[in-house]
């Protein structure tokens, strides 16, 4: 479900595509901060909350990490109303290599045959659209790269999914209000009660933002890592989709790239896949 909801995101922000990116953003903020107190009162993790905000070194973690999710978010709803999805789909495609990459670069981590192949193979990729197109792929990496630096930020706290969302959309959320309430004001919002279409819409913006995270966070005390990671890449192939749909053209250059994302993809849930068996039949033994 988390997949799925993240995958056919591209159509929501679609649908909204006559707001502006800025006013769509303050939304998903806005709205985010209230439906997330809810499940957080349904999950009883207030104590959760409590202690982020009581600790500064917490609390400063998770306002840098908030920064670079607002921007994340930004990148992303403008690729969309931009009619970029494909990018944006090659962003969360390239992202758990990125992730991988990061984890050699800053943990001292080593990277295994397949995962250096995997790694090798995406970069080709992304080198092949930017000499073709003559056009660096700005979008997917930005995406890649600032979702891979926040989930480094967010490994240095031990705070749970759902609660480090809901302290980050709180940082957002003064800010985010009062400018909300700033272009209300000027009559320049598209959150009006003339339209009240597009008023429910921007309402759901706060569902769409929390739902997903929260599936994720249920789901991953259920299954294990590898399917999880595995699982990942439903969401990218959605979005490469819904792109399709909306008649984005994929050029021979798009086809090169995504074929030596795809393949790099498959050896990468291969490794993870392989790596995993010694620990799951451990795991059996013991239990």
């Amino acid at each position: 479900m988390a997949y799925l909801m993240w995958g056919v995101l591209p159509v929501y922000f679609k649908m909204v595509g006559d707001v502006s990116v800025t006013e769509v953003l303050v939304h998903r903020i806005v709205w985010a901060v209230p439906f997330g107190a809810v499940i957080i009162f349904w999950r009883r993790q207030w104590p959760e909350v409590r202690q982020a905000l009581g600790d500064a070194r917490i609390l400063g973690y998770l306002t840098l990490a908030a920064v670079l999710i607002g921007v994340n978010w930004t990148v992303y709803i403008w690729a969309v109303q931009s009619s970029q999805i494909f990018q944006a789909s090659l962003g969360y495609y390239i992202n758990p290599l990125l992730f991988t990459l990061a984890g050699v670069l800053l943990f001292g981590e080593r990277l295994r045959t397949f995962q250096t192949a995997a790694v090798i193979l995406a970069a080709a990729g992304v080198l092949v659209l930017t000499i073709s197109r003559g056009q660096f792929p700005v979008i997917a990496l930005s995406l890649g790269t600032l979702f891979t630096i926040y989930g480094v930020i967010r490994k240095q706290v031990v705070v749970g999914g759902m609660p480090g969302l809901f302290v980050e959309t709180l940082v957002l959320f003064p800010l985010s209000a009062a400018y909300l309430i700033w272009i209300m004001n000027a009559g320049d919002a598209a959150f009006t009660l003339s339209d009240p279409s597009m008023l429910g819409m921007l309402l759901l913006a706060g569902p769409i933002t929390v739902l997903p995270l929260l599936c994720f966070a249920l789901a991953t005390r259920r299954l294990s890592l590898s399917t999880v990671g595995f699982m990942q890449f439903i969401a990218p192939t959605l979005q490469f989709i819904t792109g399709l749909f909306y008649g984005e053209v994929l050029t021979t250059a798009h086809a090169i790239c995504f074929g030596l994302i795809w393949i790099a993809v498959g050896l990468f849930s291969w490794d993870a896949w392989r790596a995993s068996r010694p620990a799951a039949s451990v795991v059996a033994q013991v239990s």
